[in-house]
């Protein structure tokens, strides 16, 4: 029997183990053979067979066809599954994008990422795109206030935050802030959203801090990184709700068994199909590569030395801070040992990691507040570090040996010593020879050096790499060394690197001429190894006192932040009214005086109303001083409700309101005040068993020529008040207040 017939004879049977597309193409083959032979006939009789049915073989010719598409999709799958996702990763991603389902970005940040595909958009356009989600306007100006701004003054416009932060930082951050507001919650029972957001922006933040020490990255862009390292999880719960719902109950978030399971159910994992969306939406390659490898074995990370390599570290550690957001508090401090152990290898221990460590807790604190997310408890790092098993190394000095820990490490846990700082530089020199001698020279040293040979690629390296050192040819292949270096020293990453200019002379027109142009120093040709390396350590010096600088910048900034916090806290306190929260007389004296000027120069109406609250001191007499604040806090909250959004309510005595009306006439502030009128006798005050019907007395002035002052219709209005004579209704009392129902006790007896 043919094989393909044999195969047609059993439709729908598939092999385990095998893809069902395989064995729709074997069915489809075998459809077109018994459409082109006919059944039970060799390969010499086609001719016979196409000549007796020409609508037999337009079937087949269109059944060919099928199956040639098939073989196509087919082979797509395959090279995907062998490991060439250059291609193929992204066509996976495509096929998850055509579910609709995949997290994207909505509304204002969908409309940013449009518009800043092309470099053709300016920062007006930009900044009126962002302005109409006032949301992502705040929380703009916050990240470019806080680590992720580097300007010296307080940021407070969109456009001074665009230029803060550059396009990049804008459009990740837009993209991270839609998906953090439109996947709070989903169909996923077992994965926790807020927690998956707690830990992403503790991420983020870590991020922020660990690169403002380690310089591998723009603060900026790390802070996006992070925040969106997990992303493929949450798309995973998304697309897949109950089948990543059953693999979540069967293996913990982010353990390799888990991992396995994804592969297994969906052909791809979490860290995969992160650097697949991130890529995706734009993010530079190194960042992608950087998400997908984080989480794997640290064989697998890039090789030692690499700025892939800090970054996977970098990111390593600022998970390990995440997840302080998904456990007890009580298991903060297990955590601890790995985050010293990730720390020494970036270099960043002792009392560096401890204040690295509290800047992401404290910019995480904040930044959850603002987000709205579920608070989490976490304490202090150095706490932590105190309650838990491991001691914090602290650089060992020739001056005196460093004491013993307060409490020595467990033998299975192995912290790697502090290592000696790794210094990046950049050489820019178009002889290979001299660049060889260079970098053989520097690495030697223990320096991790890179090389370019023309200014645009140095331009571009001198971003991506951000060296400590620039070694620079005086005269290139495309220019002049000394116009790279004026170039540089315009961009904020150039300002802090330390330049050095090769030359084969000493004239001293010449040198002047080059420092001029923004060179730290320069060294002759030929190269002297002692004297480059030399000059180079003094060089570090000034590197050093630059970081130092940044970081007690970066502490005033946060300190001058704070500050203004506090002033804002202590501004509400003073014009807010305790006991109701409302806004005080002295809020209500600055607003009245604003709006009378406005109403002089437009003639505009405005009325000024004073309300008491009738009874009031019968009401404490009788029931206690408790009860009658209660009573003024209850008719403020109804007064609140009552009024329009342009008015203005604020408590100005004990048992005296005072209400702007705005725009409003003698016959408008009538029918405003019947409403609150009604509203409160509508709604009785409730404590415990106790009810009281309340009532108000209303007196209102209306600006007019004959006042010269605010003060003067204030006046009026409450000479009104003394003057109204109004009644409780349905109680027949003067107290102003009806007993509704007794008090428990009251009944009881």
């Amino acid at each position: 029997m043919d094989r393909a017939a044999g195969i047609a004879d059993v439709p729908g049977q598939g092999v385990a183990g095998r893809d069902p597309a395989h064995d729709r193409g074997a069915a489809l083959g075998a459809e077109v053979h018994g459409l082109v032979f006919r059944r039970g006939a060799s390969s010499r009789d086609c001719k016979p067979g196409l000549l007796r049915g020409g609508a037999a073989f337009l079937r087949a010719t269109l059944k060919f066809w099928e199956c040639q598409s098939l073989i196509e999709r087919l082979e797509q799958k395959d090279a995907y599954m062998t490991g060439n996702a250059s291609l193929n990763g992204l066509s996976k991603l495509e096929r998850l994008r055509a579910t609709g389902n995949l997290p994207s970005p909505k509304g204002v940040a969908l409309a940013i990422m449009r518009a800043t595909q092309g470099d053709d958009i300016s920062i007006a356009e930009l900044g009126r795109i962002i302005k109409t989600d006032p949301a992502f306007v705040g929380r703009l100006i916050k990240a470019a206030n806080g680590h992720l701004g580097y300007g010296r003054h307080p940021i407070a416009s969109v456009q001074d935050a665009l230029m803060v932060l550059g396009m990049p930082a804008v459009r990740a951050l837009a993209l991270g802030f839609s998906l953090l507001s439109s996947y709070r919650s989903g169909a996923c029972q077992s994965f926790n959203y807020e927690g998956f957001w707690a830990s992403s922006l503790m991420r983020a933040t870590a991020m922020q801090a660990i690169t403002l020490r380690t310089r591998a990255a723009p603060a900026d862009e790390a802070y996006c990184v992070g925040l969106l390292s997990r992303i493929g999880e949450l798309a995973m719960a998304t697309l897949y709700p109950e089948q990543y719902d059953d693999l979540l109950r069967l293996s913990a978030a982010g353990s390799d068994e888990l991992v396995a399971r994804e592969q297994a159910a969906f052909a791809l994992d979490h860290r995969e199909l992160s650097g697949l969306m991130l890529e995706d939406w734009g993010m530079p390659r190194i960042f992608a590569q950087v998400v997908a490898a984080h989480e794997q074995p640290e064989c697998n990370w890039p090789a030692e030395g690499a700025r892939e390599a800090t970054l996977c570290c970098s990111l390593a550690l600022a998970a390990e801070l995440g997840r302080l957001c998904e456990t007890e508090r009580s298991e903060h401090a297990r955590r601890v040992p790995s985050i010293v152990a990730l720390g020494a290898r970036l270099q960043i221990d002792g009392a560096e990691l401890n204040e690295t460590c509290d800047a992401a807790i404290r910019d995480w604190s904040e930044w959850s507040s603002l987000l709205q997310l579920a608070p989490v408890q976490i304490d202090a790092f150095s706490s932590l570090v105190e309650r838990s098993a491991v001691a914090m190394p602290e650089p060992v000095t020739q001056a005196a040996p460093a004491p013993a820990p307060a409490v020595a490490a467990p033998a299975d846990i192995a912290v790697p010593p502090p290592a000696k700082r790794q210094i990046r530089v950049l050489v820019v020199e178009s002889d290979a020879a001299v660049r060889a001698s260079i970098r053989a020279l520097l690495h030697d040293a223990g320096h991790e050096v890179h090389e370019v040979e023309t200014i645009a690629q140095a331009a571009e390296a001198a971003i991506l790499v951000q060296p400590h050192l620039m070694i620079v040819e005086w005269s290139l292949s495309d220019g002049s060394g000394l116009k790279l270096v004026e170039r540089l020293r315009q961009t904020r990453v150039g300002r802090s690197i330390y330049v050095l200019v090769l030359t084969s002379h000493e004239n001293e027109q010449r040198l002047v001429e080059a420092f001029e142009c923004g060179v730290d120093d320069f060294i002759t040709k030929p190269i002297n190894g002692r004297v480059l390396l030399a000059r180079m350590r003094a060089g570090l010096r000034v590197v050093k006192l630059h970081e130092e600088i940044e970081r007690d910048r970066e502490e005033i900034r946060h300190f001058a932040s704070e500050l203004a916090v506090s002033n804002r806290r202590l501004q509400d306190v003073a014009l807010t009214d305790v006991l109701t929260a409302l806004p005080n007389r002295r809020y209500f004296i600055d607003r009245i005086e604003q709006e009378w000027s406005a109403a002089s120069r437009t003639q505009r109406p405005m009325v000024c109303m004073a309300i008491e609250v009738d009874g009031l001191a019968q009401i404490r007499s009788t029931y206690g001083q408790m009860i009658g604040d209660a009573v003024v806090k209850h008719v403020g909250s109804v007064l609140k409700q009552a009024l329009r959004s342009h008015d203005v309510l604020a408590r100005t005595d004990d048992g005296v309101f005072s209400v702007l009306c705005p725009d409003t006439d003698v016959e408008g502030a009538g029918l405003v005040a019947a409403r609150l009128r009604q509203q409160v006798e509508a709604t009785p005050f409730r404590v415990d068993r106790l009810q009281l019907r309340i009532a108000v007395r209303i007196g209102s002035a209306q600006r007019n020529s004959s006042m010269s002052a605010p003060e003067a219709l204030i006046s009026e209005a409450l000479s009104e008040l003394s003057a109204s004579k109004g009644a409780v209704a349905d109680s027949g009392q003067t107290a102003g207040f009806a007993l509704v129902a007794k008090r428990e006790r009251d009944v009881t007896h």
